[in-house]
């Protein structure tokens, strides 16, 4: 890809700082990025491009003021349609949000504006961000660059196909069950699930959960990084955010791998069934990670209990949040299962989810006292046919409902690690695979660090989205 459009956020920011490019230049090239390939793939589905090119003016005249620059200055940014942006639709992908436009901004979006960076727009998901796999009854179906008869994944789908295709350099989305990570590796990009916490969450209806997350998508792991020093850091009106100030992960990431321990497995310890081209890609990244002098292990932590764990706490926070809406009749069915089986939970269930939950977090622990990474499939098959809602098979193993053929992400959601997709290989057919790689809980800057370190060694030679 050439083109201003196509240029790393860190690139562009030097670029703005130095004065080299405007705002408006950049933020104009991402607009006409979007008006030319949009169409083909349905990622940006709401386009705020007035006021966009009004907030570049601002952000040159400050430039030009002499003033000290904010972290994102000048940077067009995308938001996910489920997260609220004042004065922009926000549709949340239901018919029922479909006019709806928020008098304020959540904290997410609120932190990327205070930092310099100019919202393009909203990016498509599914209904209430429910699956991965990206289409809804408001806006259609967002399509894969690399082939756009498959699925772009989700559920922060329209984030990735956009970062994909260059209409912005920086997006952010959401991960219960894959949410960051899913639609990054369908697509060739980056996708950063963070420790809960670690991106406050404001307002947020359960305050105390731990299951979704919000967290920064890009195209290297360098502008991850920099999108996670904005989004990172306390705040008061989360009651579990985390003390570390954002600006720790603005550090250079560079470093030397050598004696870093790695372990890896291709499919969760044997937990999940995974497509061969996919556990081929993990195994191969395994090889890099050894290649630059770390220490490399065939090892898995046991995931018993993260399955229950995941699908009790899904059901009961989705009856929380959705079982309201439920008599309206205009529900997805896969929401509505899920409503109904958190309805169907006794006291006795909630509880046991909780104690598994604890002793999965234990395990883990222990699991990182050995290991510093731990390299996973992030999706347990490639890109899929986007007329399906989801899989039926993987590996000749029966999937009987829209949450199993994500179970190697979200047995992951269910320890509260950090974990990073990054782009590792292709398909015969030249379709992205990406790379999940863990870490202790609390330990993303050590992530980042070997994510880069593996970005920087592996090449992927593949044709470009949209050839």
């Amino acid at each position: 890809m050439t083109g201003i459009w196509a240029w790393p956020a860190v690139r562009l920011r030097a670029a703005l700082g130095a004065r080299e490019l405007s705002a408006r230049e950049v933020v104009q090239a991402h607009l006409d990025r979007i008006e030319q390939v949009n169409p083909d793939v349905n990622a940006v589905v709401t386009l705020a491009a007035e006021r966009a090119l009004a907030e570049a003016h601002a952000a040159d005249e400050l430039a030009a003021s002499g003033a000290e620059l904010p972290p994102l200055h000048g940077l067009p940014v995308l938001h996910k349609d489920t997260h609220e942006t004042a004065g922009i639709r926000t549709t949340y992908g239901s018919p029922l949000r479909a006019d709806y436009v928020p008098e304020r901004d959540e904290l997410v979006v609120e932190r990327m504006r205070a930092a310099g960076g100019i919202s393009l727009g909203k990016t498509n998901t599914p209904e209430f961000a429910a699956g991965s796999h990206t289409f809804n009854t408001v806006f259609g179906t967002t399509r894969n660059p690399y082939d756009t008869g498959k699925s772009a994944g989700g559920s922060s789908g329209g984030a990735a196909v956009a970062l994909a295709c260059g209409m912005a350099p920086l997006a952010e989305g959401s991960d219960m069950g894959g949410s960051l990570r899913n639609p990054a590796s369908f697509n060739g990009v980056v996708g950063l699930r963070p420790t809960p916490g670690r991106v406050p969450q404001v307002p947020a209806q359960l305050g105390w959960s731990t299951m979704s997350v919000q967290g920064p998508m890009a195209r290297t792991v360098d502008d991850a990084a920099l999108l996670l020093s904005v989004l990172a850091g306390p705040d008061p009106r989360c009651p579990i955010s985390l003390a570390e100030p954002g600006a720790t992960f603005a550090a250079p990431l560079e470093r030397d791998l050598t004696g870093l321990r790695v372990a890896w497995s291709p499919n969760l310890g044997g937990a999940v069934p995974v497509d061969r081209e996919v556990a081929a890609v993990v195994e191969a990244s395994a090889r890099v990670f050894a290649g630059l002098g770390c220490e490399v292990e065939r090892d898995c932590p046991d995931f018993a209990g993260a399955d229950e764990v995941f699908r009790t706490l899904r059901a009961w926070q989705f009856e929380v949040a959705y079982g309201p809406l439920l008599e309206t009749g205009r529900l997805k069915e896969s929401i509505r299962w899920n409503v109904e089986e958190g309805r169907r939970l006794t006291g006795s269930e909630l509880g046991r989810a909780e104690v598994l939950h604890t002793e999965l977090h234990r395990r883990m622990v222990a699991f990182f006292r050995r290991f510093d990474v731990l390299l996973l499939p992030v999706s347990q098959v490639p890109p899929f046919d986007a007329g399906l809602e989801y899989p039926t098979e993987i590996a000749g193993v029966a999937m009987e409902s829209y949450l199993d053929w994500m179970r190697s992400a979200y047995l992951v959601s269910a320890t509260g690690c950090p974990a990073i997709s990054v782009p590792a290989g292709h398909t015969a057919a030249g379709l992205p695979v990406g790379l999940q790689i863990v870490a202790a809980p609390r330990a993303e800057f050590a992530l980042l660090q070997a994510a880069r370190g593996f970005e920087d060694a592996v090449t992927l030679p593949a044709p470009a989205p949209l050839d």
